[in-house]
């Protein structure tokens, strides 16, 4: 029974990845069009556009989620499953449990200045949120992991944010005409009174995802103990 279930997981491991990948395809078809439609020369710079497009933290998340949850899966049947992909689980895992308190928390109801597809919106920000943490606490055979897992959790992240700071001010943004581009209002100095307003929601992000990181590990041992 129990090896039964492990193989029915693995398939709706699967059936979650395609569904993120189609959620994201789906968003970056409207993106792409409204970039094609667009009739100023900063929104109709595709390879701006595509590269922004895939700087959001979100869609980093739930492409990597969707390869992780297929790798994990294919190791299964395989009969060759590793602890690195029980960390890489442990990571997606973390980001996209983020991904939808930071959303649902702080940016639900902001509006955007891009087209938003809104089942795409909702499966990248609430669906593969709620099924990568039904995954931490009922999937079978998840391994304990040990608590140096955490810093490899938080590295994406941290790489993600400076990677974000440095390139904003080189980018003209798509949708105001701006000489800058961020991804999240709550990392615009513009916004926030300054860098040091950002500096405060990074530091609180991080703790969030360092907290939620070792939750994510911490279940990970309880249920191996169990």
């Amino acid at each position: 029974m129990a090896g039964a279930w492990a193989g029915v997981w693995q398939l709706l491991r699967v059936l979650a990845a395609v569904l993120l990948l189609a959620a994201v395809v789906a968003q970056f078809a409207d993106s792409y069009r409204e970039a094609q439609q667009a009739t100023e020369p900063y929104a109709a710079h595709l390879p701006t556009v595509v590269a922004n497009f895939f700087s959001f933290f979100t869609i980093d998340s739930n492409i990597s989620s969707a390869v992780v949850l297929v790798l994990s899966a294919v190791a299964f049947w395989r009969g060759r499953e590793a602890p690195w992909i029980d960390v890489l689980l442990a990571c997606v895992s973390t980001y996209m449990i983020i991904t939808g308190i930071v959303y649902n928390s702080l940016l639900r109801g902001i509006e955007s200045t891009a087209s938003v597809v809104p089942w795409s919106n909702e499966v990248l920000h609430v669906v593969g949120p709620l099924f990568l943490l039904a995954d931490v606490l009922l999937a079978p055979r998840r391994r304990a992991l040990p608590w140096t897992a955490v810093w490899a959790i938080v590295s994406f992240p941290v790489v993600w944010a400076v990677y974000t700071l440095l390139r904003a001010n080189a980018i003209t943004s798509p949708g105001t005409g701006n000489p800058w581009w961020y991804p999240y209002p709550f990392l615009d100095p513009h916004l926030q009174g300054g860098y040091g307003g950002v500096a405060l929601y990074i530091v609180g992000i991080a703790a969030a995802m360092a907290l939620v990181g070792s939750g994510v590990v911490g279940v990970s041992r309880l249920r191996a103990r169990g």
